[in-house]
């Protein structure tokens, strides 16, 4: 008996390590080196891209990027599961049958997307790409979200932390190696050193991961309640996860509808990009890190550790947010042509009102991830719809007083404003149950 109970303990152990270090600290430990990190996958990736650009047809940049975005998308939706796996691995301990779900669920997704999506973009798309390269592409993304969400599952943030920055690199190499090493052109070298790449990078996650958790084979899954609401909750996050994108790809649309191709280039040259590598840079990793720990917090009913990473959080983001803003307020026009041509200058009002807003970003990546964390998807997804029905509703009425690009980015924050605006009222309702049940408990 004696031996039966240290092996258990022992196993406990490698599945939940012990916490040498409350949650708030692990938390700011892992965030910090994540932004770092990712600031060095950006400087990376953003060179290479520049690099690329001097001397690689833009016809060929243009392929490879649509190919890779239309494949991307497709498999971005199981990326959805990834918040659904850290809440109910926290609730349950019950990791095989949450990577089983999993699994069969990506399967199922590579195997569409090999059906669909590569037949689309060889004959209604008509893109000259091998077959070989799309499936290779789609087989080693797979793979790739397969590992970052078990490592995300298990909270190895080192492990996380790590394939941020060494995936662009490999990015990099491989590309390297497919175009002067093996002699292939620069666009069968970009498809081939993507899919090595990612490859690797899957390669690297399973080794390391295995070091620190082994999982067990693929096999057949009983269905219990508990499962059964994991698998609405991976729908609704993947359903959620696809809204977000398309918030922007509304934007998008709304620009190029209504306003001049200078305009349209504005935004996308200039205000997508800093949007993106600011939310990359400080957005995300509230998902990757402070979810998995509010998960686990709630579990426990550690309610305090909550309320210091709220504090910090929402510290961090008036931080962020003000020195964003202050930066577009007094260097915005010289930061834009310092980086741009001159060209490029009606994207500065863009970018500063965009600025006013973009602490509400963050705001919301905790809100939702305090709400997900609870267990409380549908919530979760009925406040990103609502978000998507303002910005199309506030950029009408803001047509009506102005013609200026600047209607769109106003409508866009309106709509952050008002996912706030629902998210704090959820939490409040979450809250005052605590408070009720804490009362009866009393």
């Amino acid at each position: 008996m004696r031996i039966n109970f240290i092996t258990m303990q022992w196993k406990l152990t490698q599945r939940w390590p012990p916490m040498e270090t409350d949650s708030l600290s692990r938390l700011k430990k892992a965030f910090i080196t994540g932004v770092w990190a990712t600031l060095a996958s950006i400087l990376v990736g953003f060179s290479f891209k520049i690099w690329l650009a001097q001397w690689v047809p833009k016809a060929d940049l243009a392929l490879y990027h649509s190919v890779v975005d239309i494949i991307s998308l497709s498999l971005i939706l199981m990326t959805g599961f990834r918040s659904s796996m850290v809440v109910s691995y926290s609730q349950t301990n019950n990791d095989r049958d949450i990577i089983n779900i999993f699994r069969y669920s990506l399967i199922a997704m590579v195997l569409i997307t090999w059906g669909v999506v590569i037949p689309y973009i060889k004959h209604e798309l008509n893109i000259n790409v091998s077959y070989i390269q799309l499936v290779g592409i789609i087989f080693g993304m797979g793979l790739k979200v397969y590992f970052t969400n078990l490592i995300a599952m298990y909270r190895l943030y080192s492990i996380s932390n790590k394939v941020t920055w060494i995936e662009p690199i490999g990015n990099v190499v491989m590309f390297v190696t497919c175009y002067y090493g093996l002699g292939f052109d620069a666009l069968t070298s970009l498809f081939y050193g993507l899919t090595l790449s990612s490859l690797g990078t899957a390669a690297y996650m399973f080794i390391r991961r295995r070091k620190e958790i082994s999982t067990r084979p693929l096999a057949a899954v009983q269905l219990d309640p508990m499962l059964i609401s994991y698998v609405k909750k991976s729908v609704t996050a993947s359903l959620e996860a696809g809204a977000s994108i398309l918030m922007i790809y509304i934007t998008v649309l709304l620009t190029i509808s209504h306003f001049s191709i200078d305009e349209l280039g504005d935004f996308q040259v200039v205000v997508r990009p800093i949007f993106t590598y600011l939310t990359m840079l400080f957005v995300f990793p509230i998902y990757r890190f402070v979810l998995p720990e509010l998960a686990v917090c709630v579990r426990e009913g550690k309610h305090d550790q909550i309320r210091k990473i709220k504090k910090w959080i929402y510290k961090l983001s008036f931080i962020v947010g003000s020195t964003f803003f202050l930066s577009m307020l007094f260097f915005g026009k010289d930061i834009v042509l310092f980086v741009f041509p001159d060209e490029y200058k009606g994207a500065v009002p863009v970018l500063f009102h965009f600025s006013i807003f973009f602490v509400f970003l963050m705001l919301n990546a905790y809100q939702l991830a305090y709400i997900k964390a609870h267990g409380c998807f549908t919530e979760s997804l009925i406040i990103r719809l609502s978000s998507i029905v303002t910005l199309v509703v506030s950029y009408y009425l803001f047509a009506q007083f102005t013609a200026n690009v600047v209607a769109i980015i106003i409508a866009l924050c309106t709509g952050y404003v008002v996912m706030f605006i629902l998210s704090s009222f959820i939490e409040h309702k979450i809250l005052a149950r605590y408070k009720k049940e804490t009362y009866i408990a009393g």
